[in-house]
């Protein structure tokens, strides 16, 4: 029993310098790492996973842009006339700065409204304000007015912030005319306006698709402004998504071009300790909040660049399930052996096979991902690297 391991996965917070603009992360992330593990007494093993938020690595390729450069992006790309703004999450940190760089660009926002929340969960009104007011939100489209008539001013829970009229504001604030209204249908910006931005995360290749076949003239995403450098920062592949909040006046982009640097640290590891890590970058996590009922993944993706050995999804055996109905029978270091024999032979796909039942069948970057930035958190802990290790262990090892 002296060499049996008793612990499973575990994740650490490494806590690194302030990175900047022009640092040479590869290098910096493994001496933070190789650091933590000699302070701390612990090995760096085969198949441990390190993982760098995207927020340091944009901030060392310095992937910022400012509010002139979406404006001028958005005048281009739209005319400067009037721009339907359709499906923007609530959030000071990831639009607002978006918005004002939006408005900049146009004379006249139509800005449209999900309700009763935002695509990722943040409350515009009740469900219960909703079925008082007998309002279908899958058909009903309201004006502001409307809105205000049935709903009155609704403050976010967290933040304390009214978003309708924050938003509003923001428009005006730049100079531009601004119409608010509120639908959950893509084609009823139509009524507005034929030029449509299509702010959604997720969503936003079904709502483009809808709006063109709908006849829409322009129909852009968020994913579709800054994919070029105007005079700064920009993301070919996502453009404004995953963008963040720097100053009243510049926004912080998603990486780009980061492959080299998970595979950099990947072979720096491998040279320092003879051991093959798995690396990835890792933004937002994917899980959902019961009290604010906010998803929190606002990122298009969890992880934008990752090693191949993060590929896939989990294929794991419920040991639960195996022990309640296979070996119900047996107990103590007989059901400890049956299981441990079912896992070695397990088979290297398992969908529909019942004893996999109630596995989570996501991405491992996903998963992955998610513990990392629960690691982490998003303020002041100071650990924008994580070490994961044990995740690809199972009750054999």
């Amino acid at each position: 029993m002296a060499n049996t391991r008793r612990v499973g996965t575990v994740s650490r917070g490494i806590r690194c310098p302030i990175f900047r603009q022009g640092d040479n992360l590869g290098e910096m992330v493994t001496a933070a790492v190789l650091e933590a593990a000699e302070c701390e007494g612990f090995e760096i093993r085969d198949r441990d996973v390190i993982a760098v938020t995207e927020s340091v690595v944009a901030r060392a390729q310095g992937n910022y842009a400012t509010v002139d450069d979406i404006a001028s992006d958005v005048k281009a790309k739209f005319g400067g006339e009037t721009v339907g703004v359709i499906f923007p999450i609530l959030s000071r940190n990831r639009f607002a700065i978006c918005l004002r760089g939006i408005a900049r660009g146009c004379k006249k926002v139509v800005l449209m409204l999900s309700y009763p929340s935002d695509e990722v969960g943040n409350e515009l009104v009740s469900l219960d304000k909703l079925d008082e007011a007998g309002i279908n939100p899958y058909s009903d489209v309201l004006s502001l007015e409307r809105y205000r008539e049935l709903f009155g001013e609704n403050k976010h829970e967290f933040t304390g912030v009214d978003y309708v009229e924050y938003y509003g504001n923001l428009v005006k604030e730049e100079g531009a005319e601004v119409e608010i209204v509120f639908a959950n249908q893509a084609k009823a910006i139509l009524d507005y306006t034929d030029c449509v931005l299509t702010c959604d995360i997720h969503t936003r290749a079904r709502t483009k698709r809808i709006l063109k076949a709908a006849g829409a003239k322009i129909v852009l995403g968020l994913d579709d402004i800054l994919t070029a450098p105007i005079s700064g920062g920009y993301n070919e592949k996502y453009g404004l998504l995953g963008s963040n909040k720097a100053t009243e006046n510049t926004v912080k982009l998603f990486p780009r071009d980061s492959q080299a640097l998970v595979l950099d640290i990947q072979k720096r590891v491998l040279e320092a300790t003879g051991k093959h890590v798995e690396v990835m970058v890792y933004g937002d996590g994917a899980f959902k909040d019961p009290q604010g009922k906010i998803w929190e993944l606002a990122d298009p993706v969890v992880s934008p660049f990752h090693t191949e050995g993060l590929i896939g999804t989990p294929n794991e055996l419920k040991l639960k399930y195996l022990a309640d109905n296979d070996f119900s029978n047996l107990s103590g270091e007989e059901l400890k052996q049956a299981i441990s024999e079912s896992i070695k032979a397990k088979d290297a796909n398992l969908v529909g096979n019942m004893a996999s039942e109630g596995t989570t069948p996501r991405q491992l970057t996903d998963l992955i991902g998610s513990l990392c930035d629960l690691t982490s958190g998003s303020g002041d802990k100071g650990t924008p690297v994580i070490l994961v290790q044990g995740y690809f262990d199972n009750y054999t090892n």
